[in-house]
């Protein structure tokens, strides 16, 4: 019996992509991850994610990591598609690339929507072969399973690289990148226009919306 947890990492921010991990492990290696303090992600350290993260890529029967960037979410949101579907169809993309060898597999998602059946039917919709697979799609599953709070720890390890390296890009600290953040949003009313070009905003994120239409407002009272 295998077992394949996937959760997601920045999901809200205004700033840089939205990271989706699977990892499939052995059912007997849950225990082990647990034993090793495996747990929701949210609950550790930086450096602890860094530690464990390296465990669990070691001990999984194989892993996913997908990252979302902000020009693909603004994409596929202008084409109808909230991010709850967006994150239906990445967590089938990773179902898809893990199921190879038709072996039983207990999947466990943590649903980022409020109704469970109506996504776990559209989530479906993607996934290729569905005859071996077993679904365990439910609230708080990064809290309630061990293989899901391991893919909790990879997503949210990939999301802080990927934010790290965009700064150093950018030569610039723009904080979390969510909008609850005072350098965020010192960054986005400062530095929108430097930036917009470089792909690193989600541009259909109501807070830029408010702020771009701020700042138009602003001009006209200027003219």
């Amino acid at each position: 019996m295998l077992v394949l947890g996937i959760d997601d990492s920045g999901r809200g921010p205004l700033i840089g992509p939205m990271i989706m991990a699977g990892v499939l492990l052995k059912k007997e290696d849950e225990e082990r991850l647990k034993r090793l303090g495996v747990r929701d992600s949210k609950k550790l350290t930086d450096k602890r994610r860094e530690i464990l993260a390296a465990e669990i890529r070691k001990v999984a029967v194989g892993y996913e990591i997908f990252v979302v960037h902000p020009n693909e979410i603004d994409g596929r949101q202008a084409a109808g598609l909230n991010l709850n579907k967006i994150e239906a169809i990445k967590a089938a993309e990773i179902i898809n690339k893990l199921n190879k060898k038709n072996e039983k597999i207990n999947v466990v998602i943590d649903c980022p929507s409020n109704n469970i059946t109506k996504w776990h039917l559209y989530l479906v919709g993607f996934v290729k072969n569905t005859n071996n697979l077993n679904f365990i799609i439910e609230h708080k599953a990064d809290v309630n399973h061990v293989a899901c709070s391991a893919a909790s720890i990879l997503a949210k390890v990939q999301r802080e690289k990927e934010v790290a390296d965009l700064k150093k890009k950018l030569g610039v600290d723009f904080g979390s990148g969510y909008t609850s953040d005072p350098i965020t949003q010192k960054f986005l009313k400062e530095h929108y226009k430097d930036h917009k070009k470089d792909g690193i905003f989600r541009e259909t994120w109501q807070t830029l919306k408010t702020e771009k239409a701020k700042k138009e407002q602003k001009s006209i009272v200027d003219f």
